[in-house]
Parts: structure tokens; sequence; C-alpha cells
């Protein structure tokens, strides 16, 4: 009777070393060693006799990939390794990992499903420390109730059971659905491939990674429906939308994630449903809501800033040379004009520079300080109709006018250039493209945009207070005094002026912050139309509809008419009196012409010999 058994050469108590870096291997009668993951002998053998042999060197990847499909166990090993190494990594290993991750997927896919044709069971559910996966072996689609439905990590799969084994009838398929816990962490949403000129700023990955692989040939069949369900690692915005992609293998250029054959069927906070048309890697990448741009808007955004250019430039020149009206509040209208028009000019030749970074950083910073200089001169307009109002009956108003007159340019360009320079300070990197993609403006994200909101909402409401309280003291003066009436009244007229300039350019931005909910286009089309023709109501109130500045525009009409008139006289009379000479020169000229001409009856006869 044989009694030989098999000895574990690579147990206790022989226990015998394969050397360092190296695993001992039982075989039936005998044993051999094999590099552990990570490592590989130089002649390129996958095993060695003993520790003599060792000869095991580490690589420059996370795991021997083409070493580790021999078991589950290693490969998990593996993208343990990737996982926990990636980080180490250099930027220039970006393709190396695309690849490795490629293989590493196929490698799983393959050993998932052998997992489930070797096992007795139809059905196999496993778990450890870096994926869980479930796999099913069909035998008849008759016992099955059409859809194929398999789960792992709160993920699910479904797809038809006549898409797992086609025709093939000689022996059973099998399916396996794989989630990895932590793969996204390698192969996050920098790999998404970047079509029709899109890039990744501002997308995540906001669910795990997960596989489906068939048993079957004709697993790259474009028939099939994949119906896939993700849930959510956090709850995702309502701001945001959720992108179904899939792993594209690139070859040796290693892969990415690709939009292509996948398209969303649902989407709520916690879950996302996608519907593929093929079996691969999956997963789900949220980006921000793509705004999709409004031609009208776009047409009536840049008409109305070139008509606002137009009317600020009038005004500004209006401001500078028409004497008649230099004053304080004059000086302050100036300045709030060159602030908006610089903004505006900005605006149309830079709010698209999107392509540059810091291009587009420096554009958004400035936009920044030039709006917030425009309220800024706003509110000390507010504040000299204020002491206006209190001081008018004061001697020694001039004095207080002169005050302000000292202190206006330093605060009105100072106080926004602290503003702008703490906010950069802080955050520089929320100026610009990565919060909005098609817009150099600061990026929503963090409440990073209420350094413009904040400031314009307490100028808003400080200014508000001004104009409220000069019309009380407006009030007051003006019903118990009957002298300087046309002063007061004077006065009031430019309150209520500031009264629009406030509704105009502050409740434009209180429109842009209402474009939410049914009424938001709306709100768009009004901030659009009221916003862009900012400019043309400056130049309408203070110039066009004041009374000096429309005697003024007269007196410079009638001066181009009298200097257009006594040029057009000029010409004429130039023109008659070259005319007249010429004709007397011709006729002088035909004169002396004919005087040199002999009359043939005067004519001396030749003389001869």
């Amino acid at each position: 009777m044989n009694d030989c058994q098999n000895i574990n050469e690579c147990a206790p108590s022989i226990n015998i070393s394969c050397g360092q870096n190296a695993n001992c291997v039982n075989t039936e009668g005998s044993y051999h060693c094999i590099c552990k993951p990570g490592y590989v002998l130089p002649s390129g053998e996958k095993t060695f006799p003993n520790a003599t042999m060792n000869n095991c060197q580490g690589t420059n990847l996370p795991c021997n990939l083409w070493l580790a499909w021999e078991s589950l166990e290693n490969l998990s090993f593996c993208l343990e390794s990737l996982i926990t190494t990636h980080d180490s990594w250099p930027a220039e290993k970006k393709r190396t990992i695309g690849t490795n991750v490629t293989k590493l997927l196929q490698d799983l896919e393959q050993a998932a499903l052998e997992v489930a044709l070797s096992s007795s069971e139809i059905q196999v559910a496993q778990n450890n420390s870096v994926l869980a996966f479930e796999t099913r072996v069909i035998n008849n689609c008759s016992q099955e109730n059409g859809n194929i439905r398999l789960e792992a990590q709160n993920n699910s799969v479904e797809i038809s059971c006549m898409d797992i084994i086609h025709s093939d009838i000689q022996g059973p398929s099998a399916v396996a659905f794989l989630s990895y816990f932590s793969l996204g962490t390698v192969i996050n949403a920098s790999f998404l491939e970047e079509s029709h000129g899109r890039k990744s700023y501002g997308i995540y990955l906001i669910s795990q990674v997960v596989s489906t692989a068939i048993e079957s040939q004709q697993s790259e069949s474009s028939s099939l429906s994949v119906l896939l369900s993700f849930k959510h690692i956090q709850k995702k915005k309502a701001e945001e939308r959720s992108l179904c992609v899939y792993w594209k293998a690139l070859g040796e250029e290693g892969g990415v994630w690709s939009e292509d054959h996948c398209t969303l069927n649902k989407s709520n906070e916690t879950h996302t449903s996608c519907n593929c048309t093929h079996l691969s890697t999956f997963a789900v990448l949220m980006a921000p809501q793509s705004e999709v741009e409004d031609g009208v808007l776009t047409v009536i955004t840049y008409v109305g800033l070139s008509l606002s250019l137009l009317c600020l430039f009038l005004a500004i020149l209006t401001f500078l040379l028409c004497h008649t009206i230099k004053n304080t509040s004059t000086s302050l209208h100036l300045q709030l004009s060159l602030c908006l028009f610089l903004a505006d000019l900005i605006f149309l030749a830079g709010i698209k520079q999107t392509k540059n970074q810091v291009l587009c950083s420096i554009i958004a910073g400035l936009l920044h300080y030039f709006y917030l200089a425009s309220f800024t001169w706003m509110l000390l307009d507010g504040l000299h109709l204020f002491l206006t109002a209190r001081n008018l009956m004061v001697v020694n108003y001039s004095r207080v006018s002169q005050s302000l007159k000292r202190v206006m340019y330093p605060l009105g360009y100072g106080i926004p250039a602290v503003i702008v320079a703490t906010s950069a300070a802080s955050r520089a990197d929320l100026y610009g493209t990565p919060g909005t993609p098609s817009h150099c403006w600061l990026q929503p994200k963090k409440g990073f945009l209420w350094a413009f909101l904040g400031p314009v909402c307490t100028i808003f409401c400080v200014n508000f207070v001004f104009i409220l309280l000069v019309f009380w003291i407006l009030h007051r003066k003006l019903s118990s005094l009957n002298s300087e009436v046309s002063t007061l009244q004077d006065t009031r007229l430019l309150t209520f002026k500031a009264l629009a300039q406030l509704c105009i350019l502050g409740c434009t931005w209180c429109l842009g912050i209402l474009q939410i909910g049914p009424a938001a286009r709306i709100m768009a089309y009004l901030f659009t139309v009221i916003n862009s023709l900012q400019g043309v109501f400056i130049f309408l109130v203070y110039c066009l509809f004041n009374h000096q500045v429309q005697e003024q525009y007269k007196r410079w009409f009638m001066t181009v008419r009298e200097t257009k008139s006594a040029f057009e006289s000029l010409t004429l009379s130039s023109k008659v009196v070259s005319g007249s000479t010429q004709t007397h020169t011709r006729m002088s000229a035909s004169k002396g012409h004919d005087s040199l001409k002999v009359p043939h009856a005067y004519r001396i006869p030749d003389c001869e010999g």
C-alpha cells in the first residue's frame, strides 16, 4: 500500500527560505521560488530553485504585472500597491500609470471570471481591502428573468441574459462585476479626454470605479445595453451635472476617461444611472453645470457695452472741457465715468481670454478693481450730496467741499485697491478660469464671489441711507425757507439723479443674484440690458439732461457750424479767386501770343541776294 505524502517545504517546520524579496511556493513533490510582487528576475524567468539563485530586483513599477496575473491575491496586492504609491510618482509617469492600470483592470476582470467558472457555486461574491466583486455563472437564459443584476459596494449593473451567452450554448457563461475602493484616486478626473477644447477644470470623480466583464468573445458587440447604477461618494450639488465615462485604453499612450458610447439616464443627489453600449471600466465624473451661451444675450451685451463706451467717452470729454460745470460733483462723475469706461473696455476685450491662465487671472483682478472703484466713486457721490444738503446754509460749506476734494482720490482708488489686494493675497488661485471655464472672473467656490458682492451690497445700503437723509433734510429746508429755493431745488434734482444712478448701477447686480428659479431667464435679460447700458445712462443724466451742458453743446455746435461755414466760404472764395485769376491769365496769355503773330499783310518779305 502506497502511503507517500506530499511534504510542504514552504511551511514550518522545514520553512525553506528563498532569500530576500522572494516567496516559497509548494508544488506536488517539490517547491520553487518566485520574486515578490514588485520585484523581477533580470533574466525574465518566473521561478528559480533556491535562495542561491535569488536575483530579485525592484522594478520602477509598483507591481510586477506580467507575473501577477497568476492569482487574484497577487493582483489585489498590485492594486493596493498602485493606490498607495502613485502619489510619489513623477508627473511624467502619468502615461505609465494609465498603461499599467489598463493591464491591471484587464487581468482583474479575467481573474474574477476564472474564479466564477472554477467555483461550484452559481453566484460568487468576494470582498477584500481594495475591491469587491460579484460573479454569476449562466447555463440557460430560460432559468433567468431576462436581465442579470450584479451588485458590489452599493453599485450595480444590469445586463440582458442573451447578451451574456449570445449564441454560445456549449458550456456555461460567466459575468463579473467589480467595484474598486480607491482606484479613483489614481485615475482621477485629470485623465478626462480633452474633447471639443474642454478642460478638466472643476471636474472631479464622484463614484467608485467599476468594471463589467463576460466570458464571451462577443463581449465587444456594439449592440450591448449595460445599465449601471452608481452610489455617490458625496452629495451632488444642484449646480453640477453628471458625466458617465468609461476607461478608454490607448495602448502605449496609456488611457483616458471618455464619454463615448455612454449616456446619462438620471441623476440625483446620491445616485447616478448610466447606459453604455459596451463592456469596460466605468465611473461618474461631476462637472460644473455647463452654461449654454445665449446668442441674443451675447449680442445685447456687446452692442450695449459698445454704446456705453461711446457715451462714456463723450461724457469724459464733456466733464473735462465744459468749464461751466466744473465743481466737486463733476469731478466725482468724471472719475466714475473713467472707472466704468475702463471696466467695460477690459470686459469686452478680455472676458473670454481663458486660454492663458495668468492673463485670465490678471483680467479678473482688473475687472474686480475697476467695478469696485466705480461703486466707491458712487458712494463718494452720495456722501458729497449728503454734505451739500447738510451744509447748504452753512457759511463754511466751501471748506467742507475742499476737504472732500483732498481725500476723495485716496478713498476712491484706495478702498478698492485694499479689497482686491487682500483678496488676491488670500485666494489668488480663485481669480480666473478654473471655476468659471468660459469667463475671466471671480470663482464662485468657497464664497469668493462675496469679495465683490459684499462691498457692492455694503456700498448700496450706505448710499441708500445717504440719499434718504438728503431727501429728509431737503424736505425740512424747503418747508421752512423761501429763500435759496432754486439752490435747494438744484440740490434736490441732483439727489434724484443720484438715486436713479444708485438704482441703475446697484440694482443691476441684485438682478444678477436673482437669476435663479423660473424667473432666471427674465432676470438674465434685465441684468444684461440694464448693466450694458450704464454708460448711456450716465451720459444722458449728467450731460444731455443738464441745462448748462446743453447750452455748452449749443455753443460748440454753433462754433462748429460757423467754422464750417467760414471754411466753406473761404473754400468757395478761393475757388472763385483762383478761377478769375486763371481766366485773366489765359486772356493775357492769349493776347500776348497774338501780339507776337505778324499779320500776313505786314510781313516783311525775305531779302534775296
